[in-house]
């Protein structure tokens, strides 16, 4: 067990710096060049799903109707990818938009609906300074939307059972607070799953707004490192008739088959989809079909998606275990950091103290390894502790992965000794 260094003398720490400095210098010399700024799968992933590229072999590009998926038509997806995703997300596949390869796409275009088109009311923009709050640390994609569109952005405290409701209660009773973003299963970067108690919560709201929103990004709903699988109650099942209009959930395959070329979908209400809908026919006139039937020929239906899952966990288990065991052992009990250990997902979240995580992160890119940039899990770039380093384990190798968390502990001993002996 490493002694803490809350508990040392002047003298000690200042021995410990000297120590951890001359490990850093050591590190420099050796050259590294590792990016673990995203969370983007390996090659070792991508590769178990190039079967898939050869399901259109027989030639057959018919859907069971019919419909011949190279052609135009089917705005709202091929029936049968609507009822994969709405088994996947267990929802009506009515109330499933099936789009293109990006989650996020259709994210941006439903804000970006909302605030000039309106969802199914005036438009936000037309009604004064429109907020949205924002649980974090968060996924910086969401906070990038909401200020590109000009939404004010609120923090809220994320907690082990997912968002602090209590705050949501408060700020949901502005009639401007129009809505927020949310990853309810394996949350970016925490890897929290919110709690039964916590969606029944967000279901039950009081919104002033009539037109408030929750986006509800489902990005890790099968993304599970073991068996012992995170349990998310499904918020669909326990929205009171008040609040039918109020949730839009998106996923997709991106983490699943490719994400340059997977699968997305919204699922809503069906006034919420007959409002998306009615945009979509100006927008455009059919998302890639031959994708859909691509996936479904591929997966054939959950059961298919789920083993597919097993041989992504295999490859992410012990990326995961190589981080969380390379931290327990440099950095357990100096009471510098904290960390979480997820069952799922794709992020770790490690908290420095003393307000030295941008100094973390430039230590870490002096020495070649690039992360997230500090701060980007929060509203605006401004983590306000400056504590939160997100780290991204998936890309890298393992064995190149193990020399990335070294450069980092070795960072956040040294970045923390120097705050020490000031």
């Amino acid at each position: 067990m490493n002694q803490s260094y809350l508990k040392m003398s002047k003298d000690e720490l200042k021995a410990q710096y000297d120590a951890v400095l001359a490990e850093y210098n050591d590190i420099k010399t050796k050259g590294l060049n590792i990016d673990m700024s995203r969370g983007k799968p390996g090659s070792d992933q991508l590769d178990i799903s190039d079967d898939m590229l050869k399901v259109f072999d027989d030639g057959n590009f018919k859907t069971e109707a019919g419909f011949d998926v190279r052609n135009y038509g089917l705005l709202q997806g091929i029936p049968e990818c609507q009822k994969l995703f709405a088994d996947l997300l267990d929802v009506e596949p009515q109330n499933i938009i099936v789009g293109g390869n990006s989650s996020l796409s259709l994210m941006y275009d439903y804000v970006n609906q909302c605030m000039f088109l309106g969802a199914g009311f005036t438009p936000w923009s037309q009604q004064g300074k429109v907020k949205f709050l924002c649980p974090c640390p968060g996924y910086d994609r969401h906070f990038a939307i909401c200020e590109s569109l000009g939404i004010e952005m609120i923090n809220i405290r994320m907690t082990a059972d997912g968002p602090d409701v209590s705050q949501i209660e408060e700020y949901v009773k502005d009639p401007m607070v129009k809505g927020m973003f949310v990853v309810p299963k394996y949350s970016n970067p925490q890897g929290i799953t919110f709690s039964k108690e916590t969606v029944k919560r967000i279901a039950e709201l009081t919104p002033a707004a009539s037109d408030f929103r929750i986006i509800w990004d489902n990005a890790y709903i099968v993304h599970d490192l073991t068996e012992k699988s995170d349990d998310l109650l499904n918020i669909f099942s326990v929205l009171p008739e008040r609040n039918k209009n109020m949730v839009v959930e998106v996923t997709s395959t991106s983490k699943i088959s490719y994400p340059g070329a997977g699968v997305s979908c919204l699922a809503s209400s069906e006034e919420n989809i007959k409002v998306i809908l009615k945009r979509l026919t100006v927008q455009s006139i059919s998302y890639d079909k031959m994708n859909m039937l691509r996936h479904v020929k591929y997966f054939k239906n959950l059961d298919g998606i789920k083993a597919h899952m097993q041989k992504h966990a295999k490859i992410l288990k012990p990326k995961f275990d190589a981080v969380i065991d390379t931290l327990n052992a440099d950095l357990s009990g100096l009471e510098i950091a904290e960390w979480n250990e997820p069952n799922g997902g794709y992020f770790i979240s490690l908290d420095v103290t003393g307000g030295s995580a941008s100094r973390v992160g430039i230590l870490c890119k002096e020495a070649g390894v690039t992360l997230t940039n500090v701060g980007a899990t929060f509203p605006y770039g401004k983590d306000p502790s400056d504590s939160n380093i997100r780290i991204a384990p998936t890309f890298p190798s393992a064995d190149v992965l193990k020399q990335a968390v070294k450069v980092l502990t070795v960072s956040v001993r040294l970045a923390c000794l120097e705050n020490l002996i000031k």
